[in-house]
């Protein structure tokens, strides 16, 4: 596996949650780690695929429901692509841990927490500050919610 697995099911969670307006939360929660695993062994040949043919099997497979999180719509500015956002993802997924075997459940862990909302506010510039501020975000988040 490379980083470029993770940017691709970053991407695809993204993708896939926007399609049915859900916090990434509920598409993580519905896919589960086993999956989010099989999804990064997969992502060299799925990126093959249009992400909205591979969507779409996730969500007919994992009953995904639709939701009500609309950011797209709520968005007053120019919306960044699915993709704009794996990548801040990725970032945070390999700020966290270059361990290949943690990938998925750090994806999972990344995209449970409530910074995920936060990168989702699409009105706020929050997905654009520097990585490693979001990084430290995420770890001070992660600590209070422990402590």
């Amino acid at each position: 596996m490379t980083k470029n697995d993770v940017f691709y099911v970053a991407s695809l969670i993204e993708f896939t949650a926007r399609a049915t307006c859900n916090h990434r939360q509920v598409v993580v929660e519905r896919l589960g780690v086993a999956e989010l695993q099989r999804q990064l062994e997969l992502a060299d040949v799925n990126h093959c695929l249009s992400m909205q043919q591979v969507c779409d099997e996730l969500v007919e497979d994992f009953k995904i429901p639709a939701g009500t999180f609309d950011t797209v719509r709520i968005c007053k500015y120019r919306v960044p692509s699915a993709t704009a956002i794996g990548k801040v993802y990725m970032r945070l997924v390999l700020g966290l841990t270059r361990e290949e075997d943690r990938w998925a459940q750090t994806l999972y862990d990344v995209f449970s927490s409530p910074i995920s909302d936060q990168i989702s506010d699409f009105n706020s510039a929050f997905y654009f500050a520097p990585s490693d501020e979001i990084l430290y975000y995420y770890r001070k988040e992660t600590e209070q919610q422990a402590g």
